[in-house]
């Protein structure tokens, strides 16, 4: 194939532009292995990237923090041409070209064999996101959250991590609260494991309470800002809130209370930067025994390249459910 489809980002009168357009292999960023892409996803920081140009390094860029699909060929001896492959994060789709693209060229570092148990589509009905809500509840059970410990909470649950999250949860067993602001959404979010849904609202600080009455065992948290703040101040004694995202702000308001009276964890989930090997143990859990049980329409939207642009706004604005992906 010389030439392909991608979806190129852009700066035009000092604004960012999207546009699919037909590129090369000359167009791409270097790389060992040259992948034909059968599927990307779509995540909130693919929104932030290419509506609002923030975290790119150099323009034009093929935006797409995930891809999957087939090694067309490689320099790398650790993969051969016929080999399905995924790849998320560390560079791609903010200073390395990504996934919304027919064709990619990235680094062999970045590449992860398919896990067995995981077909192309469900790898990326997973993506960043799935990938980071394993991390979390790795990250959780590993600091001691079991089932029997109490109910666990889900922060913006409709969401990529938090959808998956829930489902993750509810499969091993936990009582899962779901929070959300979408008041339309509870059929959905029982659908996919969660026994409580409670508004967003209750979960908030707006009085900067450094303890309240304790609540949760355990909290996945997408959101950050005063939603975190508010985990914090209800998390059991000894429970743990793995933070794993920023929609809410980045300021956090807190204090040592609830530390050195309840013993509780703030974990951070990393899955941008994760080391290789904690990233291949995660993704084959996910084709193992974190694999999802809804990784099918219930969760997912299929788009193509053309309908990523107004895909890319929707889910800064948050109306977007569960996971959406980019068929090739």
């Amino acid at each position: 194939m010389n030439n392909f489809k991608a979806l190129v980002l852009d700066k035009v009168n000092d604004q960012p532009k999207l546009e699919v357009k037909q590129l090369t292999k000359n167009d791409l960023s270097e790389g060992e292995v040259i992948i034909r892409v059968a599927y990307s996803s779509v995540n909130y920081k693919d929104g932030i990237v290419g509506i609002n140009g923030q975290m790119v390094e150099s323009y034009p860029l093929v935006p797409g923090i995930d891809l999957s699909g087939t090694v067309i060929e490689s320099a790398d001896h650790r993969f051969n041409s016929g080999d399905e492959v995924i790849a998320t994060s560390y560079k791609l789709g903010t200073g390395h070209s990504g996934g919304f693209s027919e064709i990619a060229r990235v680094p062999a570092e970045w590449v992860v064999p398919l896990p067995e148990g995981l077909t192309l589509k469900e790898s990326m009905i997973l993506g960043t996101a799935g990938l980071t809500a394993a991390l979390s509840v790795q990250k959780l059970e590993h600091n001691g959250l079991e089932p029997g410990n109490g109910p666990v909470l889900v922060a913006g649950a409709t969401g990529g991590v938090g959808s998956i999250a829930v489902n993750i949860l509810a499969k091993r067993g936990y009582e899962v609260v779901a929070s959300t602001g979408k008041t339309n959404e509870t059929d959905y979010l029982k659908g996919i494991g969660a026994e409580r849904i409670i508004h967003r609202d209750e979960i908030v600080d707006t009085e900067q309470k450094p303890i309240r009455e304790e609540k949760w065992a355990g909290a996945v948290d997408p959101v950050g800002g005063k939603t975190l703040q508010y985990i914090l101040s209800t998390l059991k004694y000894d429970g743990s809130v793995a933070t794993c995202g920023l929609t809410g702000g980045i300021e956090v308001a807190t204090t040592v209370i609830p530390y050195i009276s309840r013993g509780i964890n703030w974990l951070g989930i990393d899955s941008v930067e994760c080391p290789m090997d904690k990233r291949l143990d995660a993704w084959n859990r996910l084709g193992d025994d974190l694999k999802p049980t809804v990784l099918s329409d219930e969760l997912v939207n299929e788009i193509s390249l053309e309908k990523l642009p107004e895909t890319l706004a929707k889910i800064l604005e948050g109306n977007v459910r569960g996971r959406t992906i980019v068929k090739m």
